[in-house]
């Protein structure tokens, strides 16, 4: 088989996955493809809305279908990093110590409730979001590969939060929210037998579409999608014009590793649309959830912030 069926092969799997998503979680099709994008891309993805709204039930769902192993870690604040890390314990056997990993060792992470933890417990994702590695006693440890973490975090304002340092929100390829259901949703949902006890055994009884080994197959595919100068230049213009928009102001504009991950994101949204290459539409698509919690740090209204700069700047 060539390169092309190939690709338009697996694009027909994913559009398949997407699909039995939207048995699963109904109504919210855009919201399942930019976290599949988001893992194509191979980024972390960060999930902020209210309780209830689906995030934990789509990242089960997910998991299942890429045929990956699902790690839930439940953070709260008393939650400690050698809970999320692992430990070393001595062994009297072997008279010396032997590490234990924690939960983080797994290839897609749940991480519920992020921001329910403290400033300590939350860093220590930091390394292995950046690098697929942890260090504990001096020693680094390599993570499963393909390494996926999904996030949620309450509102804010909600009670017994600790706001996510700006360093661990840089980490995150792109931030998105569910949101409330249509009202034509949300009525399938109560006439349905999608109710909470029921949608662990849907999930369970999902199929696996993909497998670890096909999903970094599809990942590199993803990094061959053509990205022409023009739409380098529009992503180039749209990055340079937020350090402008902002210049004097607390807003800091977005870093060159933003720019990067505006590409690789926007690369998987052409892929899953069945393209080989990137249109500054695809840009336009990715950007508010590449850039909104970039903004976040400083201010509560990321989004808009980032909207605007995708109205203000033109298409080359």
């Amino acid at each position: 088989m060539n390169t092309d069926a190939l690709r338009s092969s697996h694009t027909e799997i994913l559009i398949q996955l997407v699909d039995h998503a939207n048995g699963i979680l109904l109504g919210k099709e855009h919201e399942l493809k930019l976290a599949l994008c988001c893992i194509l891309a191979r980024g972390h993805l960060l999930i902020e809305d209210q309780p209830g709204m689906g995030k934990t039930t789509l990242a089960k769902t997910l998991a299942k279908l890429l045929g990956l192993k699902l790690s839930r870690i439940q953070f709260t604040s008393d939650l400690l990093p050698a809970d999320v890390l692992g430990v070393s314990v001595f062994d009297d056997e072997k008279k010396e110590f032997v590490f234990h990993p924690g939960p983080i060792f797994s290839q897609f992470i749940l991480g519920d409730e992020l921001n329910r933890a403290s400033p300590k417990t939350q860093s220590a994702f930091l390394q292995a979001m950046e690098e697929a590695q942890v260090t504990v006693d001096t020693r680094t440890y390599d993570l499963p590969r393909p390494f996926l973490l999904m996030a949620t975090q309450n509102p804010k304002q909600s009670a017994g939060t600790f706001a996510l340092p700006e360093s661990q929100l840089d980490r995150f390829l792109m931030k998105i929210s569910l949101g409330f259901p249509s009202e034509a949703a949300e009525k399938e949902l109560l006439l349905s037998k999608q109710h909470t006890h029921h949608r662990a055994e849907n999930i369970k009884r999902l199929p696996e579409v993909l497998n670890p080994e096909l999903l970094m197959q599809i990942q590199n595919e993803v990094d061959e999608v053509k990205t022409r100068e023009p739409v380098v230049q529009y992503i180039l213009n749209l990055v340079r014009e937020s350090r402008r928009a902002h210049s004097g102001m607390s807003i800091k504009g977005l870093s060159p590793r933003v720019g990067i991950d505006l590409v690789h994101a926007a690369k998987a949204w052409a892929y899953l649309s069945g393209r080989d290459f990137v249109t500054p539409e695809d840009v336009q698509t990715i950007f508010v959830p590449v850039t909104q919690h970039r903004f976040e740090y400083e201010e509560d209204h990321g989004k808009s912030i980032a909207q605007g700069l995708v109205e203000r700047v033109p298409v080359l």
